[in-house]
């Protein structure tokens, strides 16, 4: 039983959120993943030339981070909210190389269009809001603006 009295129509959706935040679970394994294999080179194209860091060492730490927050997302559900936070945050770390790729008509991933480029551009802040939702992060962040910690409402 869950304590929750709320008729069905009106609970969260915990299986939505649950399955979405596992999906993005898979989602960055699979990116962390081709950072260090099979799309090594495209992605290091993407790395704006005025990051004081050698390009493939960008890549490959930023692999690292993807695939450790996405098996941590699958098997550490307590801190799936302060996950959601970390993940958001690096969704927005990565968007100045995807404008930078935009702004230099840089072709990687297929995108060699400013359409496309421009496309991908506009998914960031749907990552971001899918992190945040998904692992229950935004709920945290609210309830910590508002002064209400501890038990959820």
């Amino acid at each position: 039983m869950t304590g929750d009295r709320r008729p069905q129509h009106q609970r969260p959706p915990f299986r939505a959120r649950r399955f979405a935040a596992g999906a993005l679970g898979a989602f960055l394994i699979f990116a962390g993943t081709s950072h260090l294999s099979f799309a090594r080179k495209e992605f290091a194209q993407l790395v704006p030339d005025w990051m004081p860091l050698d390009k493939d060492d960008v890549v490959v730490q930023s692999g690292v981070v993807e695939i450790a927050l996405g098996t941590g997302l699958l098997t550490l559900p307590a801190s799936r909210a302060r996950l959601g936070m970390a993940i958001a945050t690096l969704f927005i770390a990565v968007f100045p190389g995807n404008l930078d790729q935009f702004m230099h008509r840089k072709t990687a991933f297929g995108l060699d269009s400013d359409a496309g480029r421009l496309t991908r551009l506009a998914f960031q802040p749907l990552l971001v809001l899918w992190a945040l939702w998904s692992t229950g992060a935004w709920r945290e962040l609210r309830r910590s603006r508002s002064g209400h910690r501890g038990t959820s409402r």
